[in-house]
């Protein structure tokens, strides 16, 4: 008797590894995801431009400003452009100059109007800050004295 209760005891135990062994607690999960278009770019910086000099005989020297910067983050190919929120007064030539991200191609430095224009292109997925942007400011004679005003410059990163 005392053969069979262990002998019993030893097939339960063996039952019992063996439906724990085989026993299935699973269950399936569906996990959706998405990147959506990302397409950030932020200026840091007011730049102030005074053209203030010139040798006598020679045109009016260029005032420049380099201080200012730029960060951008696309998973995108976009450009920049760069538009002035009116035309510039008669005499004067405002540009701008950004420098390319690792990713994209400089126009270098482009007179600004009112109208968009390419300031950068060919920009492929990109997340760079502390890109300079270089401003300069050219006035003829006839411009004659201008007294300071200021023009917003929006950038905007578009489809190519």
């Amino acid at each position: 008797m005392k053969k069979l209760t262990t002998v019993l005891a030893v097939a339960g135990l063996i039952c019992a590894t063996s439906g724990i062994a085989l026993a299935s607690d699973t269950a399936t999960q569906t996990v959706t995801y998405e990147v959506v278009a990302i397409n950030e770019l932020s200026v840091s910086g007011n730049p102030a431009l005074t053209v203030n000099a010139a040798t006598a005989g020679s045109p009016l020297t260029q005032a420049t400003d380099a201080t200012t910067t730029y960060a951008i983050t696309t998973n995108q190919t976009r450009k920049i452009t760069g538009a002035l929120d009116t035309i510039m007064p008669v005499g004067l030539t405002l540009k701008a100059n950004l420098t390319e991200p690792s990713t994209g191609i400089s126009a270098d430095a482009v007179t600004l109007t009112d109208v968009a224009t390419d300031l950068v292109t060919a920009i492929g997925p990109v997340a760079e800050s502390d890109l300079g942007i270089a401003f300069s400011l050219d006035a003829t004679v006839a411009a004659g004295p201008v007294v300071s005003a200021s023009k917003t410059l929006t950038l905007t990163i578009a489809a190519p």
